[in-house]
């Protein structure tokens, strides 16, 4: 049974670009295929959850070849894609040292609730639970037309 969702989307306003992708590339290195973040559309006022886009298109360079025939967005790019906006968000508000680089840690907990397909807005939700100076912990998911598709624990560490 699928947990609760970290925000009721439909309270937000996430019809403007808060954080666009040159601002995300500030803090978050990956570039083109693996840049799988590409806006933050909300930040609460507490900084306590944020939420971000990644636009997905039959054109992406992995729609072709999963699965042919009838793209599916692959479950380990949502898992990046939440990890790069949970990493843009401890760098943000939780780093000493912006210009730090976080890895991917690990998961736990982690479910996947639906498919996804192109063409999508796939909004993640990260908000953390455990932060300190070099490693923290978030809860995160991903959303498609107001359905959970993903959640996760994301663990990320100063590298």
């Amino acid at each position: 049974m699928p947990s609760q969702p970290l925000v009721d989307l439909s309270t937000l306003d996430l019809s403007r670009v808060l954080v666009g992708p040159d601002e995300v590339r500030q803090l978050c290195p990956q570039r083109k295929r693996f840049a799988l973040l590409d806006s933050v559309l909300h930040i609460s006022e507490d900084r306590s959850l944020v939420v971000g886009c990644k636009q997905l298109s039959g054109e992406d360079w992995w729609a072709a070849d999963h699965i042919p025939g009838r793209p599916i967005f692959p479950g380990v790019l949502q898992l990046e894609a939440a990890a790069q906006l949970a990493a843009w968000h401890f760098l943000s508000f939780h780093a000493v040292d912006k210009s730090q680089f976080v890895g991917f840690g690990g998961l736990n907990e982690t479910r996947f609730r639906g498919i996804v397909t192109p063409p999508a807005c796939l909004l993640l939700v990260a908000k953390p639970v455990r932060v300190r100076s070099t490693m923290f912990t978030y809860a995160a998911q991903a959303f498609v037309e107001g359905k959970l598709v993903m959640e996760t624990e994301i663990l990320g560490v100063s590298v």
